[in-house]
């Protein structure tokens, strides 16, 4: 075995196609008032339990000389869940601090001292709200998925492009540096040809995935804390009168969520993306699965796989389920050798290492050419994910999960859950941007 450190600066200088990871944002933070060199002020939109540790992780790092930054302002349609957010930030900054707090995230954008702002709503209101942010002039933190569905992604990663603000999607995993050692790894040659790629992300929900706590004392028709702004909630889903296992488990329904795709195939997807060196639309896509334990009122499958082939020529196969938490190895594979990023499978662990390993009948040129029979990479330490928004936001660099690469990882997902809805093949149009039934014409 070879053990071997390639370091961000190697691949940098090494990784043609990372030349984007450090393209400098035109139109640059003066243009909007965002500090160049002072402290980064932000709000949070959506205030429940992914909210609030998204909202502690900006916090503690925004306390870091690198990357100095504050919250201001909070957002929640529930009452309770804006207070809360509003106590937490108060506390963490202590005597003399200061949080506003709104049900309505519209005002919160209309605040000219907010430079940025993290979105950790349920899915449906993913683009609806970083739209308008960008609109305003404010760097995004949007939380996974990206978006609902394909058509948003693209008008997300648009708008992007005219506003030149920095959005971030946050798969946290991203930032990790196994990835971008697999990247080089592939741009290398090191496995020959990519052929697929294969992940998984696998739990076992004894009360069923997604059930979580309900406050049956909250509602639309409550007044106070236990305040719902259930309209607002809804947003562009079909009306319904007010659900609460629809509010408080909203993953578990078609209307705000594509399930197991859209809350954890991202942290597939994205890091896969980085892996091949280029980020790629898929040419074809199926989603497969079904309810097979959880028999509640759920709409969305408990287990489900996602196949995907590129117009590259390869292949993603991920598999998921909510009733059995064996994991599938993570790996890339070549036609010459074989990248083993996690043996025991989950995907969105940082691992210490990555092992290269070559084809036997390739086994020969390996060791002439490295000397050992495989290759150890060791991963470093890296900033996280938020320090490195953060940081982008003052740089205006692109951060670790750009609205590109975002988009193109977005369209897979999102037609793996066409599909399976469907019940069919769907296929990418590549030149016209858009999901098809029918193979498109070269």
């Amino acid at each position: 075995m070879a053990e071997s450190k390639v370091n961000r600066r190697d691949f940098v200088k090494t990784a043609a196609s990372a030349g984007a990871a450090l393209t400098i944002l035109k139109n640059s933070a003066s243009v909007y008032g965002t500090p160049a060199n002072g402290k980064i002020q932000y709000g949070l939109i959506g205030a429940g339990g992914r909210g609030r540790d998204i909202l502690k992780w900006a916090i503690d790092t925004g306390k870091e000389d690198k990357t100095p930054a504050q919250a201001l302002a909070v957002c929640d349609v529930y009452a309770k869940r804006t207070r809360l957010a509003k106590e937490a930030v108060m506390k963490e900054y202590g005597e003399g601090s200061k949080c506003d707090g709104y049900m309505d995230y519209r005002e919160l954008l209309e605040r000219k001292d907010l430079d940025a702002v993290l979105i950790a709503t349920p899915d449906h209101w993913h683009a609806p709200i970083a739209l308008a942010a960008l609109d305003k002039g404010k760097d995004v933190y949007l939380e996974k998925p990206m978006t609902k569905t394909v058509e948003e992604a693209k008008k997300i990663h648009e708008k992007v492009q005219e506003t030149k603000r920095v959005l971030q999607v946050g798969s946290q995993t991203t930032s990790s540096d196994q990835w971008w050692k697999v990247r080089k790894a592939v741009q290398d040659g090191l496995i020959g040809k990519l052929i697929m790629s294969q992940g998984s992300f696998h739990r076992n929900s004894t009360t069923g995935e997604w059930n979580w706590p309900i406050d049956k004392a909250a509602g639309p028709d409550k007044s106070g804390d236990d305040y719902i702004d259930w309209k607002m909630w809804l947003g562009n889903a079909p009306g319904r009168p007010f659900d609460a296992d629809r509010f408080f488990r909203f993953r578990k329904y078609w209307d705000y969520s594509g399930g197991i795709a859209t809350d954890l195939f991202y942290h597939v997807m994205a890091p896969m993306q980085i892996c091949w060196g280029e980020a790629q639309f898929p040419y074809r896509v199926t989603g497969t699965g079904g309810i097979y334990v959880f028999k509640d009122e759920r709409e969305v499958p408990d287990t489900f796989t996602m196949t995907a082939d590129y117009g590259k020529g390869h292949s993603v196969i991920i598999s998921s389920s909510m009733a059995n938490d064996t994991h599938t190895p993570a790996l890339i594979r070549g036609h010459e050798g074989t990248i083993f990023i996690n043996p025991s499978g989950q995907f969105e662990a940082r691992v210490e290492q990555i092992t290269i390993t070559p084809q036997k009948v390739f086994k020969k040129q390996f060791e002439e050419k490295h000397g050992a029979s495989e290759l150890i990479w060791k991963s470093e330490p890296t900033e996280s994910h938020m320090a490195n928004f953060l940081r982008c936001v003052k740089t205006r660099e692109l951060p670790r999960l750009d609205s590109l690469t975002a988009y193109k990882t977005m369209v897979a997902i999102a037609m793996s859950v066409e599909s399976y809805r469907q019940g069919r093949v769907l296929y990418f149009d590549e030149a016209k941007q858009k999901v098809v039934k029918n193979p498109p014409k070269a």
